[in-house]
């Protein structure tokens, strides 16, 4: 199994950046081989998935969040890290991410952005 936690989020102006992280663990977890994703729920719409990285550190972003959003990783910390620069007050939601293909979530984290 594998547990993660986001975090970072937060209350930011339009134009603003935030940075969040994703820290993952589990005895039987092996982080370095895994792919991992971003996904965001905003208030009465589906969560949609935005950024991705494989195991190599090939990353995919989304239209609306691409130029704008980084997603890297940390294999010797098991972290997945989100930086978000140029925010827009669309950008607001809870804040997830996953393992690709297993379908486990952490709690989520919330990122306002004020216009």
């Amino acid at each position: 199994q594998v547990q993660l936690v986001e975090s970072g989020g937060g209350l930011v102006q339009a134009g603003g950046s935030l940075r969040l992280s994703c820290a993952a663990s589990g005895s039987t977890f092996t982080f370095r081989i895994n792919a991992f994703g971003w996904y965001r729920q905003a208030p009465g719409k589906q969560r949609e998935l935005f950024a991705a990285i494989t195991s190599v550190g090939t990353t995919n972003y989304a239209v609306p969040v691409k130029g704008r959003f980084t997603i890297s990783r940390d294999n010797a910390k098991n972290t997945v890290d989100l930086q978000m620069n140029s925010l827009k007050p669309e950008d607001t939601a809870v804040y997830y991410c996953t393992v690709i293909g297993r379908g486990t979530w952490g709690q989520g984290t919330q990122v306002t952005v004020s216009s």
